[in-house]
Formats: structure tokens, C-alpha cells, sequence
């Protein structure tokens, strides 16, 4: 039996076909899934062409997740389509040019209760409106895509403080959704050549550093390596989990300094 066959998924944040949304929408179909899009504004009609590249060509609804009348909408077209809901992708970041590229000590309020807002209030709130959906589904699963939010990185700036909101809101999430059966988790990848990340200044400074410190080869390029640790988080295989960032970077997270370029072990 495939890995996902039969479970009904949501999957948000397919804009192209080089993110890892689209990554995980396509294997997903690939495991026996069933899934659905979410696009929004100028994106949705590219969000509807880029449905038409997977396996099977699946709809897409419309959703702003910072909008109430959105996630009703979205939350009722599942109840009619399905029923009920197996698992949910939140693959949603944004935050505006001033909040990113090293004008941390100069950004607005505004910009980062954007960043904060659709970062990571928006996981509480795709949970909250698809709820009643998820708690009649099979092992129903909420998996987020994180960046570690551990520590300070150069150019994140009030993205990296969302994140680090995303990460707290999981754990709440974790808390307050166990109880009914659903689960929540966060896949904290490292830089893949996506079209956020090419919205960030200096992002290919960031991810070639990533060669030196993970002590495992780290490819930019490829997104499946990420998806795959998000599929088993849906699937009924990762049943015992919640509350957890599980890390796919490539070891980077967990070293102190440099692995590469380094004196051989023993040497003077």
C-alpha cells in the first residue's frame, strides 16, 4: 500500500513548479493522494497552470490566509468536495522588502506585524478554519515548512522573528489539537532555490556557507529531499508525533563551527 493512498490533502503554496509545495503535491499524488491547491490574487491563475504539470491535474481554490471570508470559503468547498480533511501543507511566508536585507533596526511596525501575520499567525488560523474537517479525518496532519529560527541569520531579519513565532505556534498548536487526534509538526528546511528565497537579498550569500558547515552534501536544487520528510509526517506512518521541528538541512543545524576545509582529524 502507498505510503499516502487514499488520504485527502490540502496542500497551499504551489506558485511555481520549483517549490517544494509543488514538490510535495507531486509526490503526494505519486504515494495514492488525493489533493487540492490553494492560490490566491495575481498567483492563482499561475497556481492553475502549475496544477496542470503534476501527475494528475487537481483543482485549485482560491485563499488569502489573512482572510476570514477566504478560509470559510475553502473550508466549505472541502466539506462538499470531501467531508473531511487528512492533511494540510502550510507552505505560506511573506514579509515586506524593509523587513528583510539587514534593515532589521529600521523596519516599521507595520512590516513586521506583516511578516508575523502571514508567517505564522496563519498556521493557527488554517488550522483553526479547517478544524472541524481534520477532526473527521484518518491521522489527520498539519506540516508547516520552517527555517530554523534557532539562531540570528544575516539578510532574515523580521522573517527569521516570524519564524521563530511559526515554531511557538506549533507547539501551541501541538497542545491545544492532540487531544482531538490531529497533529502538528514543522519541517525546518535548509535553502532551496525557490521563488521566496530569490526574494531575498543575499540569499545566495546564505546558502553557500551551507557547504562548509552541513556535514552531509546540501543541493539547492533539490526540493525532494525536503518533501519526502513532509510526506511521512502526513502519512498515519508518523502517527506519535506532534509539537516537532524536524530538521532537513543537510546536519547543518546541528554543528558548533565549519566541517569542511577543516585540519584531518589527528594531524598536527
Amino acid at each position: 500500500m502507498s505510503l499516502l493512498e487514499g488520504r485527502r490533502l490540502l496542500i497551499t503554496g504551489v506558485l511555481t513548479d520549483r517549490s517544494i509545495a509543488f514538490a510535495v503535491a507531486r509526490a503526494a499524488q505519486e504515494e495514492g493522494a488525493e489533493v487540492v491547491l490553494t492560490g490566491f490574487g495575481r498567483g492563482l491563475r499561475i497556481t492553475q497552470r502549475i496544477a496542470k504539470r503534476l501527475p494528475q491535474e487537481c483543482d485549485v481554490l482560491e485563499m488569502d490566509v489573512n482572510d476570514p471570508a477566504h478560509l470559510e470559503a475553502v473550508a466549505a468547498d472541502l466539506q462538499s468536495r470531501w467531508g473531511a480533511l487528512d492533511g494540510v501543507l502550510h507552505a505560506i511566508a511573506f514579509a515586506p522588502g524593509d523587513a528583510l536585507g539587514g534593515e532589521f533596526l529600521t523596519t516599521p511596525a507595520e512590516s513586521a506585524e506583516t511578516a508575523f501575520r502571514t508567517s505564522a499567525f496563519s498556521l493557527k488560523a488554517l488550522a483553526a478554519a479547517l478544524l472541524p474537517l481534520l477532526e473527521r479525518g484518518e491521522q489527520p496532519s498539519i506540516v508547516g515548512l520552517d527555517f530554523d529560527a534557532t539562531v540570528a541569520w544575516p539578510i532574515y531579519d523580521w522573517m527569521g522573528v516570524a519564524k521563530a513565532a511559526l515554531e511557538s505556534v506549533n507547539r501551541y498548536l501541538a497542545r491545544d489539537l492532540g487531544p482531538r487526534g490531529i497533529r502538528c509538526n514543522l519541517v525546518s528546511a535548509g535553502p532551496l532555490q525557490t521563488m521566496a528565497a530569490s526574494s531575498i537579498p543575499g540569499f545566495e550569500q546564505l546558502a553557500g556557507s551551507w557547504g562548509a558547515m552541513a556535514p552531509l552534501p546540501w543541493d539547492t536544487g533539490d526540493h525532494d529531499a525536503v518533501a519526502q520528510a513532509v510526506l511521512w509526517l502526513l502519512s498515519a506512518r508518523a502517527r506519535g508525533i506532534t509539537g516537532e521541528i524536524l530538521h532537513v538541512d543537510g546536519g547543518y543545524h546541528a554543528m558548533g563551527a565549519p566541517v569542511r576545509d577543516l585540519p584531518a582529524a589527528g594531524s598536527a
